[in-house]
């Protein structure tokens, strides 16, 4: 895919949707935090059900430590591996309150330093909080880049690097949140609705749907 086909797919994305922001309610770094953390493997939906109960009562790391894990999973333990996730925010919680005094960092390697945070969670954290052109790939901007040819690669990593490298500078901050939407309701898995889609014309998909 050339540079000029790539610049026409962002302009109509962002026509379509000039402030694109993530799924996960939240009104703070921290709460972004957690919530992505929560968001393996689950919905963002069934994530933000979880925390509008947990955010109502506990919504900074000293006050989820003060919940207590067990304390903790009563808020969350509708949500997949909740188990794992609340071990790992007590520990996060723990780690900001000691060495950040209760802030969440803006910066990756203290973001991937904390339990629960990998690359994926601290280019969300890096993008969504604090306004970097980080890129997180997830199942649906991968299969997106690959499907339309935006960015092909064999792994996310691959995906992430060749986005940065490829979409146009003016677009990067906000481009993350454009595919993930687009990947999740119009470039689906099964059957994607291309005929539906705002930059059908542009895309390389050679399978293409009339739905």
């Amino acid at each position: 895919m050339n540079k000029h086909k790539r610049r026409e797919i962002f302009e109509r994305l962002r026509a379509a949707d000039p402030n694109p922001t993530t799924e996960l309610e939240h009104e703070t770094p921290f709460q972004l935090l957690v919530s992505v953390i929560l968001s393996a493997q689950a919905t963002d939906k069934g994530v933000n059900k979880a925390t509008a109960g947990l955010y109502a009562v506990a919504d900074t790391p000293r006050a989820i430590l003060d919940l207590g894990e067990t304390g903790l999973k009563k808020y969350i333990k509708t949500i997949g591996l909740y188990n794992t996730k609340a071990a790992n925010i007590i520990k996060t919680c723990r780690l900001l309150v000691e060495r950040y005094n209760g802030e969440v960092p803006d910066d990756r390697k203290a973001l991937e330093a904390l339990p629960g945070v990998g690359r994926k969670t601290a280019n969300v954290i890096l993008n969504t909080a604090f306004g970097h052109p980080a890129m997180a790939v997830d199942t649906h901007i991968f299969r997106l880049s690959n499907r339309t040819r935006i960015a092909p690669g064999k792994n996310v990593l691959e995906v992430e690097k060749r986005l940065l490298r490829n979409v146009p500078k003016e677009f990067l901050k906000d481009a993350h949140h454009w595919l993930i939407l687009h990947g999740r309701y119009t470039c689906v898995a099964r059957k994607p609705r291309c005929g539906s889609c705002i930059i059908e014309d542009l895309c390389e998909y050679k399978d293409k749907t009339s739905y």
